[in-house]
């Protein structure tokens, strides 16, 4: 981040509407939102896009399947998927949608300066074709003849005639861009795989569909026969959510843009994206992070072995901060991880039921029952990045430095463990100096011992509250009123299950 910049553009990919979110979907959301959490309370003037990418092979299939019309089918989805990222408490500046109008015309607009530049042509072609991905397949990236990401999915074998983009052209300039920055995509080693991809060398990829084979997409502009490959389209999003190309000065104000996305879209987001952008003349994104898998049971997630998690069943039972906490901790950000709706009831009600909701109870009613007065909390202040401060709140603690670098370099694992370290320390402090039992003292020093401690549990408990307001927003604003009121939660914060 520029020492004068004060605008962050982050996104997230977008979901596609042909079935429900999943788990994965939630754990890119949701980091999205705690770093634009972040970025706000640090002084920031924050735009966080998400959406629905609505064209494609699979989208022409799922409406046929439910006897609907393609249009009527993903507007029905976008609602659906609108409702669960906003029951996630995502905090979006947008929500887009490829099927939108403007979009398409951004698209539009892409292709013809990609075309300007000589970087689209046509050809008739052949390849093997993964439906589940929308992408083509190379020798030396299937797995017993498979896809690795959708084993037991037929490839298709596909011969046509359509445009193509010059990948090829951009073998040096991509690789230019990694030696140039070396934190271009986080983890370093998907870094490295890309290096490996783009040194193997580049095929041009296909970037349209015949219309009369699949007629649902974004129309190539000047060639009513064909439409644009939903790849090509969907990207474009990027900056079509930030006024390119009629909005220049938008566009401006916030691009490049701080991408996150799962490792199945690596190739796309760093290599294909980038040279896309090359090709418009467009500088490249500022940074993409790249997160693993969550598996479940030790095997994929998938409908046919119904072990699927929807994130709005864990919101159901558990609540939408409980699953804030469960992918912002116990979910590895970029190595796969496993989890089920068992591990989830475990990890519920060892860390925030019989933890954090148990901490607060005891330590505000020891303040209720023993301090005749409100407990006296420094304002809070967060110093951005630029040196300006945010008068709402003012955070002084020893401890925020350590916080705020992890947080700042998207280290959210590291930070909810930081927060729970602080947690159990608290745990810790009650046990070893038993301030409940001090308090009863016939002794007035000790008395006054016992009260001083519970006072500094009740500010320790308001700091634990802060960190947590990018993660656990609604939790955080109950602690604090707690501690402002000097009150007990007049329900458990989080009920044992």
């Amino acid at each position: 981040m520029e020492a004068l910049d004060k605008n962050f553009y982050i996104t997230t990919t977008l979901a596609y509407v042909n079935a429900d979110l999943h788990i994965g979907h939630a754990a890119e959301f949701i980091r999205a939102d705690i770093l634009a959490r972040h970025k706000k309370a640090l002084g920031f003037e924050v735009f966080l896009n998400t959406g629905t990418d609505e064209h494609g092979q699979k989208i022409l299939s799922a409406a046929r399947e439910r006897g609907v019309g393609t249009q009527v089918f993903v507007d029905e989805m976008f609602e659906k998927i609108k409702g669960q990222i906003e029951k996630m408490n995502v905090d979006y500046t947008n929500i887009i949608r490829t099927t939108d109008e403007r979009h398409q015309k951004s698209a539009q607009e892409f292709w013809k300066r990609c075309e300007q530049n000589g970087d689209i042509y046509k050809k008739n072609y052949k390849i093997r074709y993964c439906v589940g991905c929308e992408l083509e397949k190379t020798d030396s990236e299937l797995v017993n003849g498979e896809c690795p990401f959708h084993p037991g999915k037929k490839l298709e074998i596909r011969e046509e005639e359509n445009y193509f983009f010059r990948f090829s052209k951009y073998q040096q300039p991509l690789l230019e861009l990694y030696e140039k920055n070396p934190e271009f995509v986080k983890p370093a080693f998907r870094l490295n795989e890309m290096k490996k991809f783009v040194e193997g060398g580049l095929q041009d990829f296909s970037i349209s569909r015949l219309k009369e084979k699949m007629p649902w997409g974004v129309p190539v502009p000047n060639d009513d026969r064909h439409i644009m490959y939903v790849w090509f389209d969907a990207l474009v999003n990027y900056i079509s959510a930030i006024g390119w190309p009629d909005e220049p000065k938008q566009f401006e104000k916030w691009w490049p843009v701080f991408q996150v996305a799962g490792k199945d879209n690596l190739r796309q987001q760093a290599a294909m994206w980038q040279a896309m952008l090359m090709s418009a003349g467009l500088s490249p994104s500022r940074q993409i992070h790249i997160f693993g898998f969550i598996n479940s049971g030790g095997q994929k997630m998938s409908k046919s072995l119904g072990n699927v998690i929807n994130p709005s069943d864990i919101i159901a039972e558990y609540g939408t901060d409980a699953l804030r906490y469960l992918v912002a901790r116990h979910i590895n950000m970029y190595e796969d991880s496993d989890i089920t709706m068992e591990k989830i009831k475990e990890i519920y009600n060892a860390n925030l039921a019989n933890g954090l909701g148990n901490l607060v109870s005891r330590i505000m009613k020891m303040a209720t029952d023993n301090l005749s007065e409100k407990v006296k909390v420094d304002p809070v202040k967060f110093k951005s990045l630029t040196g300006q401060e945010n008068e709402k709140e003012i955070l002084e603690h020893p401890d925020y430095l350590i916080y705020t670098d992890k947080l700042n370099n998207f280290h959210l694992n590291e930070v909810m463990d930081f927060i729970w370290q602080k947690i159990s320390s608290m745990d810790e402090k009650i046990s070893e100096t038993e301030p409940y039992k001090l308090v009863k003292s016939a002794d007035k020093d000790e008395q006054a011992k016992a009260k001083e401690i519970i006072r500094e549990l009740v500010k320790e408990l308001r700091q634990i509250a802060v960190y947590l307001i990018p993660f656990m927003p609604a939790t955080a604003q109950k602690i604090q009123n707690c501690v402002r009121e000097n009150k007990i939660p007049s329900a458990p914060l989080f009920l044992r299950k």
